[in-house]
């Protein structure tokens, strides 16, 4: 094996390795804004966690985080949560910001 391959077969791997990280961490965000979102919902114990599990499947609809978003503000407009669109994007951002503090800590 030559250096260019050696090189090319490192970065290979790396960029699985920050794929599979950035998979992870959008996983975990979706779970918290799941349990958030179960909160303001009213939702407690095994009911907030079979929800933030629903809004963990609902990021497999269509790729990017449009899809957890309108989850989230369907569920939140059927309930009457007082919650605007800028209020939920800014959670989704907070809450990928601890999810890769998370994943980085090993917790």
């Amino acid at each position: 094996m030559t250096t260019f391959d050696k090189r090319e077969e490192g970065f290979e791997k790396k960029f699985a390795h920050d794929e599979e990280l950035r998979f992870k961490a959008s996983a975990r965000r979706n779970k918290l804004l799941g349990l958030w979102a179960a909160e303001k919902l009213g939702m407690t114990g095994p009911a907030a966690e079979a929800y933030a599990k629903e809004v963990v499947v609902s990021d497999f609809e269509e790729p990017g985080d449009e899809d957890v978003f309108r989850k989230v503000r369907k569920d939140f407009d059927a309930k009457g949560v007082a919650q605007s669109d800028q209020q939920i994007h800014a959670m989704m951002i907070e809450l990928m910001e601890q999810a890769i503090a998370q994943i980085k800590a090993g917790t």
